[in-house]
């Protein structure tokens, strides 16, 4: 039944979700954390952000992380499948056709709207991320700083989560950050 609801869960995800990975948070909130209670707010972002700096989509490393977590390695696997399972028969359905309606208006409109939506999603994640990961002036100095340095310098976001979590034992093990 486990691997059941894992899979369904995460097809849900899979199915409801448009824009790629940050798109996904607040429909990954609903499920795994609201709905399931199979990890936390705090889990589901360290989940995230170590999805993003792993080779694959976020969507889909994320997923195998959760899916390990509530049932082993056979559950990282069925959670996994149940995320890319939607897109895969999506897309299986409609690669043949879309070349025949990618130049009609309607649908350049469609796609258009759909991209406005998907930025207000991701805005919305990025204002639950700050909300749960800014909470002293040491974690405003490091978000404006890897701000800054991603808008103007070409850096691996892998290097940024390395900082960062560097920094994040430092200042904790230097009294500036509580524990």
């Amino acid at each position: 039944m486990t691997f059941l609801r894992l899979f369904a869960a995460f097809a849900k995800v899979g199915v409801l979700t448009f824009g790629g990975g940050y798109a996904m948070i607040p429909m990954l909130e609903r499920e795994i954390v609201d709905r399931h209670g199979w990890a936390t707010s705090e889990e589901l972002m360290d989940y995230y952000a170590v999805g993003q700096c792993t080779p694959g989509v976020i969507a889909v490393n994320t997923a195998t992380f959760i899916g390990y977590k509530v049932a082993g390695n056979l559950g990282g696997i069925v959670a996994t499948l149940g995320v890319v399972f939607p897109s895969f028969v999506i897309l299986s359905l409609i690669a043949g056709i879309i070349q025949n309606f990618a130049d009609i208006p309607a649908v350049k409109s469609a796609f258009a709207g759909i991209r406005v939506c998907v930025c207000v999603l991701i805005f919305n994640s990025v204002v639950k991320l700050w909300k749960g990961a800014v909470k002293d002036k040491a974690a405003l100095a490091l978000c404006l700083l890897v701000f800054f340095l991603s808008v103007f310098f070409d850096i691996s976001p892998i290097v940024f989560v390395l900082f960062c979590g560097t920094a994040g034992v430092l200042l904790t093990r230097w009294g500036v950050r509580g524990k």
